[in-house]
């Protein structure tokens, strides 16, 4: 046999429960616990840098390099650290080294070209060999190993970042070396 609710049965309160509702502590307490849970939920940012006290995003690149091109198409690579609290996207790039700068991603040994590319909030996004990179087609001319290439970097949220990529051997893989 179960216990019997006694609200449910005679439709009326316990004096336990008529005591907690008349007590204005219990009041203060109850009320006390679902401001704390609601501020404590208003900070959460569901782990995607968006809350409102995250901050902007705070890039710094490292890492860039171009190999030395052998025809009139070069790639190049860099590492974009965003150290702030809110994601960024990098949305071009320029040179004055050709009018035709883009950004590529290589998925299953396809290269494709995409309109942007995501640098999470605390995160990095690297652009590496065999990887998303800096794509330069129609060269004004063929930088030699030991020149650099300035880029600009644009971005949807931050200003716009100018990197110096060295030229590298045409076969530099900076993971090699590690």
């Amino acid at each position: 046999m179960t216990p019997r609710d006694p609200l449910r049965t005679t439709g009326r309160r316990t004096p336990r429960a008529d005591r907690r509702r008349r007590d204005p502590r219990a009041r203060l307490g109850a009320a006390l616990a679902l401001a704390a849970a609601l501020a404590l939920t208003g900070c959460s940012t569901g782990g995607d840098g968006s809350g409102p006290d995250d901050g902007p995003p705070r890039l710094t690149v490292d890492g860039a390099f171009m190999p030395q091109p052998v025809n009139d198409v070069a790639a190049g690579f860099l590492t974009v650290r965003n150290e702030g609290g809110t994601a960024d996207k990098l949305t071009g790039v320029t040179s004055a080294l050709s009018d035709d700068v883009s950004i590529h991603e290589s998925k299953d040994q396809r290269m494709r070209k995409v309109a942007e590319f995501d640098v999470p909030a605390r995160g990095a996004l690297d652009l590496e060999r065999g990887g998303s990179h800096i794509m330069f087609m129609g060269l004004k001319h063929r930088p030699e190993q030991g020149d650099t290439v300035t880029v600009e970097l644009r971005f949807e949220k931050s200003d716009p970042i100018t990197v110096d990529l060295p030229v590298e051997e045409p076969s530099h893989n900076p993971k090699n070396h590690r």
